[in-house]
């Protein structure tokens, strides 16, 4: 009988690793043509947040689902229309009567250049945290790549309305393709930058998206405080890479707001390097961009901007916590993270709270920053189950 388990347990493993060479073997199928995907058309055509501009049914699809990688309109932080990109998995099935819930996923921090998107990369579906449980339970999942990755828009890295309209926008773009069958029913779901991302669309979505539902809302180290992140990272590596990103993104977007340009922040020397830094991926480059940053750590910045304004006003209106909002929050924090600070992450939690809403915080006690989400996926899942056992 044992012998017949494992034979059977085998057969079983055997199946899912064919299944997912398969899909790799379509991922790479596909390659020739991805870049011309992401090449915007020419006029751009007028559209509504959320309206798609262009789809592409992927071959290289999880397994038991369907996949296509999207284009669709957004709005960033002033108001202008931006062409963003992403992806979108549906398992396969009959969905539920009104459609299936729509879990819609903010990735991580990869970098901020246009081929650092997640859908760009051979496997367009390898960030998602959680995804072959979300399609186990039913849902679709909808990932974004935020603006300015992907195609060319205005870099979004830390711009909290941007990210959150993307995320936002990605389930409206879901909703136009008739194989997906997404509800109006919406979970999110971030880490890191996309926790922040989440969060934001969390905030706006009553009033920018009031046609959707959001259900809940799960985030495992969230960037939340903008100024609390920046403030543990002024004299290390990682400061210098995030400010890299973040600093030209502010200075680009908010470049009407005097006192916003880079020499007032930044040292001669970090603006010198900023271009080599922001055209490196982060996962990628982890060494290289470690290389031309060391020699930065203590000469990157030229006043603390969590104090200097106008900077300190910026990072201020993209932290989260503004604005209360009725869906159920789960927070996950990894105790040994040593980029976003444990306690600050509780801090948050217990600000989210003090608003009158229901906030879960689940610390994780040898979760790091890149393994959090991963260990995470477990409790959110049940948390799901016990919040919203009706969307099971």
């Amino acid at each position: 009988m044992v012998a017949g388990f494992f034979a059977f347990s085998l057969a079983v493993l055997g199946g899912v690793v064919a299944a997912e060479e398969i899909r790799l073997v379509g991922d790479a199928l596909e390659r020739p043509a991805v870049a011309g995907f992401y090449a915007q058309p020419s006029p751009v055509p007028a559209g509504a947040p959320g309206d798609l501009v262009k789809a592409d049914e992927l071959l290289g699809a999880p397994l038991a689902a369907r996949a296509w990688r999207i284009m669709y309109h957004s709005r960033d932080l002033n108001g202008a229309d931006v062409l963003v990109t992403g992806v979108v998995v549906v398992p396969l099935g009959p969905a539920p009567a009104g459609g299936r819930t729509v879990v819609s996923w903010g990735h991580p921090t990869t970098g901020s250049a246009p081929d650092c998107a997640p859908s760009y990369g051979f496997d367009p579906f390898d960030m998602i945290e959680g995804l072959r449980a979300l399609l186990t339970r039913g849902y679709t999942v909808v990932a974004t790549d935020y603006a300015g990755m992907g195609t060319p828009g205005p870099d979004s890295y830390l711009v909290g309305v941007t990210e959150g309209n993307n995320v936002l926008d990605a389930v409206r773009a879901a909703r136009t393709i008739p194989g997906a069958e997404a509800g109006d029913d919406v979970i999110l779901w971030g880490h890191s930058q996309g926790g922040q991302a989440v969060l934001f669309a969390a905030e706006r979505a009553a009033t920018y998206a009031p046609e959707l539902t959001i259900q809940a809302v799960g985030v495992a180290a969230p960037a939340a405080d903008l100024k609390n992140l920046l403030k543990a990272h002024l004299d290390d590596i990682s400061g210098v890479t995030i400010g890299s990103y973040a600093f030209a993104a502010f200075a680009g977007i908010y470049a009407d707001t005097p006192g916003t340009e880079l020499n007032s922040i930044l040292t001669p020397e970090a603006i010198a390097l900023l271009p080599r830094m922001n055209q490196l991926c982060l996962l990628e480059n982890i060494p290289e961009l470690h290389a031309i940053g060391d020699p930065l750590v203590g000469h990157f910045v030229t006043a603390d901007p969590t104090t200097t304004a106008p900077w300190d006003q910026i990072l201020a209106e993209n932290s989260a916590g503004s604005t209360a909002f009725a869906a159920p929050l789960f927070i996950a924090q990894g105790l040994s993270d040593e980029l976003v600070v444990p306690g600050d992450t509780r801090d948050f939690a217990a600000h989210e709270a003090s608003l009158g809403m229901d906030v879960t915080f689940e610390p994780i006690s040898f979760a790091t920053h890149g393994t959090v989400a991963y260990l995470a996926v477990p409790g959110f899942m049940s948390w799901l189950d016990r919040k919203l056992p009706a969307l099971r």
